[in-house]
Protein backbone atom coordinates (compact mmCIF):
# COMPACT_ATOMS: atom_id res chain seq x y z
CA UNK A 1 0.00 0.00 0.00
CA UNK A 2 1.38 3.56 -0.83
CA UNK A 3 1.20 6.58 1.06
CA UNK A 4 -1.25 8.31 -1.13
CA UNK A 5 -3.71 5.25 -0.78
CA UNK A 6 -3.45 5.40 3.12
CA UNK A 7 -4.17 8.97 3.53
CA UNK A 8 -6.99 9.82 0.88
CA UNK A 9 -9.39 7.61 2.78
CA UNK A 10 -12.29 10.18 3.26
CA UNK A 11 -11.60 12.31 0.87
CA UNK A 12 -12.78 12.67 -2.57
CA UNK A 13 -9.75 11.60 -4.91
CA UNK A 14 -7.75 14.56 -5.87
CA UNK A 15 -9.76 16.83 -4.41
CA UNK A 16 -8.59 21.15 -4.21
CA UNK A 17 -11.15 22.98 -2.78
CA UNK A 18 -12.97 22.99 1.23
CA UNK A 19 -14.86 19.88 2.13
CA UNK A 20 -17.75 20.06 3.43
CA UNK A 21 -17.87 18.64 6.51
CA UNK A 22 -20.20 19.72 8.84
CA UNK A 23 -19.52 21.53 12.10
CA UNK A 24 -20.75 20.87 15.26
CA UNK A 25 -21.71 23.96 17.65
CA UNK A 26 -19.54 23.62 21.06
CA UNK A 27 -20.07 25.51 23.99
CA UNK A 28 -17.09 26.57 25.96
CA UNK A 29 -17.52 26.58 29.40
CA UNK A 30 -14.53 27.76 30.80
CA UNK A 31 -15.30 31.60 29.91
CA UNK A 32 -18.63 31.15 30.89
CA UNK A 33 -17.26 30.22 34.43
CA UNK A 34 -14.26 32.89 34.73
CA UNK A 35 -16.88 35.63 33.74
CA UNK A 36 -19.45 34.38 36.42
CA UNK A 37 -16.58 33.75 39.29
CA UNK A 38 -15.47 37.51 38.22
CA UNK A 39 -19.34 38.96 38.49
CA UNK A 40 -19.08 36.78 41.96
CA UNK A 41 -16.12 38.69 42.93
CA UNK A 42 -17.19 42.29 42.14
CA UNK A 43 -20.74 41.51 44.32
CA UNK A 44 -18.61 40.56 47.10
CA UNK A 45 -16.37 43.05 46.96
CA UNK A 46 -18.86 46.09 46.53
CA UNK A 47 -21.56 44.70 48.68
CA UNK A 48 -21.73 47.01 52.58
CA UNK A 49 -22.20 44.67 55.16
CA UNK A 50 -24.39 46.14 57.84
CA UNK A 51 -24.96 45.10 61.40
CA UNK A 52 -28.84 45.64 62.04
CA UNK A 53 -29.73 46.65 65.68
CA UNK A 54 -33.14 46.85 66.96
CA UNK A 55 -32.83 50.24 68.79
CA UNK A 56 -30.56 52.76 67.08
CA UNK A 57 -28.11 54.36 69.65
CA UNK A 58 -26.43 57.66 69.14
CA UNK A 59 -23.93 58.11 72.08
CA UNK A 60 -23.16 61.60 73.72
CA UNK A 61 -19.60 62.40 73.48
CA UNK A 62 -17.88 64.14 75.79
CA UNK A 63 -14.60 66.04 76.45
CA UNK A 64 -12.68 66.28 79.64
CA UNK A 65 -9.51 64.59 81.93
CA UNK A 66 -9.17 61.01 83.19
CA UNK A 67 -9.88 61.30 86.85
CA UNK A 68 -7.26 61.93 89.13
CA UNK A 69 -8.37 60.08 91.98
CA UNK A 70 -7.09 56.46 92.39
CA UNK A 71 -9.71 54.60 94.46
CA UNK A 72 -8.59 53.48 98.07
CA UNK A 73 -7.49 50.10 98.17
CA UNK A 74 -7.18 47.56 101.02
CA UNK A 75 -5.25 44.61 99.56
CA UNK A 76 -6.16 41.17 101.51
CA UNK A 77 -3.37 38.09 101.06
CA UNK A 78 -5.01 34.76 101.55
CA UNK A 79 -2.32 31.67 102.18
CA UNK A 80 -2.83 28.27 101.46
CA UNK A 81 -2.90 27.48 104.87
CA UNK A 82 -5.93 30.05 105.72
CA UNK A 83 -3.95 32.85 106.61
CA UNK A 84 -4.51 36.44 106.35
CA UNK A 85 -2.31 39.68 105.67
CA UNK A 86 -3.87 43.39 105.36
CA UNK A 87 -1.89 45.25 103.53
CA UNK A 88 1.33 43.46 104.07
CA UNK A 89 0.19 42.71 107.41
CA UNK A 90 -0.29 39.07 109.61
CA UNK A 91 -3.72 39.43 111.01
CA UNK A 92 -5.42 36.59 112.69
CA UNK A 93 -9.00 35.38 112.00
CA UNK A 94 -10.45 37.00 115.33
CA UNK A 95 -9.23 40.66 114.02
CA UNK A 96 -10.12 40.54 110.73
CA UNK A 97 -13.74 42.54 110.57
CA UNK A 98 -11.69 45.07 113.27
CA UNK A 99 -8.60 45.55 110.82
CA UNK A 100 -11.00 46.04 107.94
CA UNK A 101 -13.36 48.51 109.67
CA UNK A 102 -10.29 50.76 111.06
CA UNK A 103 -8.85 50.80 107.56
CA UNK A 104 -12.11 51.67 105.56
CA UNK A 105 -13.38 54.24 108.47
CA UNK A 106 -11.47 57.01 107.18
CA UNK A 107 -13.32 56.77 103.29
CA UNK A 108 -16.07 58.50 102.35
CA UNK A 109 -19.25 56.70 102.35
CA UNK A 110 -22.10 57.22 99.35
CA UNK A 111 -25.22 55.62 99.84
CA UNK A 112 -24.23 53.31 102.67
CA UNK A 113 -21.18 52.08 100.83
CA UNK A 114 -17.91 52.97 101.88
CA UNK A 115 -16.37 54.43 98.52
CA UNK A 116 -12.91 52.58 98.27
CA UNK A 117 -12.13 48.70 96.89
CA UNK A 118 -10.93 45.60 98.93
CA UNK A 119 -8.91 43.47 96.77
CA UNK A 120 -8.55 39.30 97.34
CA UNK A 121 -5.21 38.00 96.44
CA UNK A 122 -5.84 34.36 97.36
CA UNK A 123 -3.34 31.29 96.60
CA UNK A 124 -4.89 28.96 94.44
CA UNK A 125 -4.79 26.01 97.17
CA UNK A 126 -6.60 27.74 99.68
CA UNK A 127 -9.43 26.79 101.94
CA UNK A 128 -13.19 28.22 100.57
CA UNK A 129 -14.10 29.33 103.89
CA UNK A 130 -11.03 31.55 104.39
CA UNK A 131 -11.76 33.36 100.87
CA UNK A 132 -15.51 33.42 102.43
CA UNK A 133 -14.51 35.23 105.84
CA UNK A 134 -12.72 37.90 104.10
CA UNK A 135 -16.22 38.06 101.93
CA UNK A 136 -18.16 38.47 104.95
CA UNK A 137 -15.79 40.69 107.15
CA UNK A 138 -16.33 42.82 104.06
CA UNK A 139 -19.74 42.86 103.70
CA UNK A 140 -19.95 43.50 107.90
CA UNK A 141 -17.09 46.76 106.88
CA UNK A 142 -19.65 48.49 105.04
CA UNK A 143 -17.02 47.37 101.76
CA UNK A 144 -19.41 46.04 98.78
CA UNK A 145 -16.71 46.65 96.10
CA UNK A 146 -14.70 43.30 96.40
CA UNK A 147 -12.04 42.56 93.50
CA UNK A 148 -10.36 39.06 93.34
CA UNK A 149 -6.78 39.14 91.87
CA UNK A 150 -5.56 36.65 89.52
CA UNK A 151 -2.69 36.59 87.54
CA UNK A 152 -2.63 35.70 83.38
CA UNK A 153 -1.63 32.67 81.78
CA UNK A 154 1.80 32.48 79.87
CA UNK A 155 2.90 30.84 77.02
CA UNK A 156 6.02 29.65 77.29
CA UNK A 157 8.00 28.15 74.22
Amino acid sequence: MSWLETHSQGRKPFSLGPTSVPVEPEINLIPFIDVLLVVLIFLMVSTTFTKYQELSITLPSAEGAASANIPKEITVAVSNEGRYAINGMLVDNRSLNTKLTQLSDKWSIEDGIKNGRVVITADARAPHQAVMRVLEAARESGLANIVFATQSKTKTK
